[in-house]
């Protein structure tokens, strides 16, 4: 286990300073680097040289000698002659929040979407570091940062690296192409989608599988779950069919975090596009979180990036099982629940079903000759009564309004 000092520079106009020091602690966990201490100091502005003042660099100088540690991690994304200054200074390898989130993410990557999103990210990073940080990455032969592209990338110049982002991205165009094909196929259904948004370790994944518990399917194969930091990244989309037969589809996307780095927001673009294409986006949040009401707001930041607007939200309050007291919520739209203990999910599947189909009370008249009309009303909507009579067949059912708008000239 790699040991560390973590470094955080308060300028003075972050109000989330303390929040994301404290990220950066979980996070180091998250790459099972033991956290022995911090330095924080107050400054205007970083400095040309080390990025905090030399005085603080000597200080940090004393805590790696006196804690014995093997890495140095920075709160902010570093320059290259930040870090290669501070490695010759320090003589320990140096890193920074950009490259601990890289590397998480590269660790929890597994299909070949994510593997080359994460890639293309790192890349993209290393880009303009690579003249600055040859001498400093020659040392990373293991550990903390070091996840990813690999070891011969490090060697590679400029051009090489930029025809490997080149590849990459071609790479993922052609897997783009083929979920945008899976968008459009079911966009042209009359199924409507469901996209989970929220901040990473809101639960999510855990939500998504106890939602999969509800539906009538016989396949209710479970997404992964844990309590740790972007556990899944994989975009995954089930199908809830519930007893009224209005079904939904439900993807589960990867989570936000604070500083969440700009070329991990843009290689991940097409995987978060699923959120732009929702009929409704369930907001979930980790209400035992102190400081949620700031996660809320890095949320709603990153889906302003992404072009997200005009798709109803509800905002899912999650984790009231392990609060004592429950928080007086002010928001349009909102539900508290315990995906973990099943608590109100009944109560949000009735609200999913409301904001997605507005339903009719209809009686309509099918002639015996279009009795097709009768077989999808009965796979697609909820039939009250059925009466054959002379003239044909009288069906009194709750319907959507795609199918009231289609078969309004049978109603009575």
């Amino acid at each position: 286990m790699e040991k560390a000092i973590l470094v955080g520079l308060d300028i003075g106009h972050d109000e989330f300073f303390i929040e994301t020091m404290e990220e950066l602690k979980n996070l180091s966990k998250a790459c099972n680097v033991e956290v022995l201490g911090s330095l924080i100091q107050k400054k205007e502005k970083p400095t040309p040289n080390y990025f905090i003042g030399e005085g603080k660099v000597q200080e940090l100088k004393e805590m790696i000698d006196l804690y014995d540690a093997n890495v140095v991690i920075f709160n902010d994304e570093l320059s290259p002659s930040h870090i290669r200054n501070l490695e010759q200074k320090l003589e320990i390898k140096v890193i920074d929040r950009t490259v601990l989130i890289l590397d998480i993410f590269a660790r929890r990557a597994k299909t070949k979407e994510a593997m080359l999103q994460v890639e293309l990210a790192q890349s993209q990073y290393m880009l303009p570091r690579v003249v600055g940080m040859y001498k400093s990455l020659s040392r990373q032969k293991s550990g903390t940062g070091s996840k990813g592209p690999g070891e011969q990338q490090l060697e590679l110049d400029r051009r090489v690296l930029r025809d490997r982002i080149s590849h990459l991205k071609n790479e993922l165009k052609e897997l783009v192409k083929v979920r945008r094909t899976q968008r459009e196929k079911r966009n042209r259904s009359t199924i409507k989608t469901v996209s989970l948004a929220g901040y990473t370790n809101s639960g999510k994944s855990t939500l998504m599988n106890t939602i999969i518990d509800h539906t009538l399917k016989q396949d209710k194969t479970h997404t992964f779950s844990e309590d740790m930091l972007f556990a899944t990244l994989e975009t995954k989309t089930r199908k809830i069919e519930l007893d009224n037969n209005n079904n939904f589809l439900l993807t589960d996307t990867v989570g936000f975090i604070r500083k969440l780095p700009h070329d991990l927001i843009e290689a991940f673009k097409s995987t978060l596009e699923e959120i732009n294409e929702s009929s409704l986006i369930l907001h979930v949040i980790d209400t035992a979180n102190p400081n949620f009401e700031h996660q809320i707001q890095t949320v709603e930041s990153v889906l302003g990036d992404l072009g997200v607007k005009d798709i109803p939200i509800i905002y899912v309050y999650n984790k009231v099982d392990l609060l004592d007291d429950i928080p007086v919520i002010s928001r349009n739209n909102t539900i508290l629940i315990s995906a973990k203990n099943n608590y109100n999910i009944d109560r949000l599947l009735v609200m999913i079903n409301e904001m997605l189909y507005k339903n009719f009370d209809v009686d309509l008249l099918i002639p015996f000759n279009e009795s097709s009309i009768y077989s999808e009303l009965k796979e697609n909507a909820k039939i009250l009564e059925t009466s054959y009579l002379e003239d044909g067949i009288h069906v009194k059912a709750k319907i959507n309004e795609y199918y009231y708008t289609k078969y309004k000239n049978y109603i009575n």
